[in-house]
């Protein structure tokens, strides 16, 4: 009787250290887990804050169409005259004053744009080709962003107007 209940003891015993290893484990996998949970989460969260945060400093910053005057907001266009005239005639001005510099220049023989690696003078005539290459790259950048928000205005209406039928 005694050896049955030493050795039940025993029995008993090592069976309790058992679960207590089984239960450390499954509440590891359990941590491990609610842990995974909550990191994607939060990785979630974070991405969708930083997708918002470039969403406010893109509408915060102008645009050429901004800039003109003309706003798209929930499928209606504003144009805002008053800013339009203002926009075309400081860019009026901005042309005016240039066109009449270059052409005082050539009057007097003398043309030098730096930026654009064109230099006239009495003596000679120097073209910078990687500065004039640089300049055009430029011109198609500007032109080539230009036109995306045109396409993107136009392609907003196409939605709108798809959405209205």
């Amino acid at each position: 009787m005694r050896y049955l209940l030493l050795t039940l003891i025993l029995l008993l015993s090592f069976t309790g250290c058992q679960d207590k290893k089984n239960d450390a484990k499954k509440q590891a996998a359990h941590d491990a887990k609610i842990v995974a949970e909550t990191r994607a989460k939060v990785l979630a969260e974070v991405k969708a804050k930083e997708i918002a945060e470039k969403k406010r400093e893109q509408s915060k910053t102008p645009t050429q169409i901004n800039q003109m005057g003309i706003d798209m907001h929930n499928g209606t266009i504003i144009i805002d005259t008053n800013k339009t005239k203002d926009f075309f005639n400081a860019l009026n001005q901005k042309m005016e004053t240039k066109i009449k510099k270059v052409s005082e220049d050539l009057q007097k023989g003398i043309l030098n744009l730096q930026e654009e690696g064109i230099q006239i003078n009495e003596n000679r005539v120097s073209i910078d080709l990687n500065k004039t290459k640089n300049l055009l790259e430029t011109w198609g950048q500007r032109i080539q962003v230009f036109a995306k928000e045109f396409d993107d205005v136009t392609k907003s209406l196409e939605i709108n107007t798809s959405k209205g039928n």
